[in-house]
């Protein structure tokens, strides 16, 4: 549940309109229908759809989409994200090979995969994530695989059967600041994140990747101090973008971060050493990933 915290700060801050930089086009054109005609067809969720997405216009015009494994039912409740929340029902064992499938009628170049969290599971959906994996490349083998994890509840033997099947990039979010983890995230822990991708470095020598999200109230000290963390964690790629309430009973945006501050950030980190840095109000983790990854 939505800790008592972030219900009073839902019920006391009014939502403030979007500043000119954050208006996008809505969905539409061949490229859109096209790419929604297989997902739909295939019965997948795509990230882009359950958690709002400004840049889905931009991406699925250009044939990407992130898609969501492990259903549409995430165990957890965080105070920012719009994917259902619950108990799910099921385990969808057919699920990827639908996947699989869906990949190779894309042709997609580069894959990104995510998924919720299923923390009834015993190995937190591990399997489906590592078969997953496989069938890709298997249908595939031209597409790079990025998958975007949880933190399978620091289980260190969940994390490694994902982590033998050598994504091409692993990704797990921060999303926030370490005061702010339990109004935004109070079933994740800060120290978990930064364990997760140190373990798939010096354990597995994989690409590593992690975001955050701005605007929900952290200092640009704390964002600094966050950025150290991760590339002491040998995290290779870093995104930076605006946080935008999904609904109502969402987290408010606490501040609009100007375009100027993410390209502070974006130098800020090329001076650390992360390899990438993609920063601007627009930007997920997702966004311009085969860029990214190149």
């Amino acid at each position: 549940m939505i800790t008592s915290e972030a219900l009073n700060i839902i019920e006391n801050k009014p939502r403030e309109p979007r500043p000119a930089w954050l208006k996008v086009a809505l969905p539409s054109g061949q490229g859109y229908t096209d790419l929604k005609s297989v997902i739909d067809k295939h019965q997948l969720h795509t990230v882009c759809e359950e958690a709002r997405c400004p840049n889905m216009a931009e991406c699925w015009a250009a044939g990407t989409a992130t898609i969501m494994i492990l259903g549409e039912t995430c165990t957890r409740s965080c105070g920012f994200c719009a994917v259902k929340t619950g108990r799910p029902s099921e385990l969808d064992l057919a699920e990827p090979q639908r996947v699989a499938e869906a990949v190779r009628l894309m042709n997609l170049k580069h894959t990104v995969i995510t998924s919720v969290n299923r923390d009834e599971l015993a190995d937190g959906g591990a399997s489906v994530w590592a078969e997953t994996i496989r069938a890709v490349r298997a249908a595939h083998p031209a597409t790079k695989i990025e998958v975007l994890i949880p933190d399978f509840q620091g289980d260190k033997a969940a994390m490694s059967v994902v982590f033998q099947e050598r994504p091409d990039i692993l990704n797990h979010n921060t999303e926030t600041v370490p005061r702010l983890y339990r109004i935004v995230r109070p079933q994740a822990k800060y120290t978990r994140t930064l364990e997760l991708l140190r373990f798939a470095k010096e354990q597995y020598g994989l690409t590593t990747k992690s975001g955050l999200m701005l605007g929900l109230g952290e200092t640009a000290g704390e964002v600094q101090d966050v950025m150290r963390d991760l590339h002491e964690a040998h995290c290779d790629i870093l995104s930076l973008g605006q946080y935008l309430q999904p609904t109502k009973s969402h987290l408010p945006v606490r501040r609009f971060v100007p375009p100027e501050e993410f390209v502070m950030y974006k130098k800020f980190g090329e001076q650390l050493g992360f390899r990438h840095v993609e920063s601007g109000p627009l930007v997920r983790s997702s966004y311009h990933a085969e860029t990214q990854a190149k």
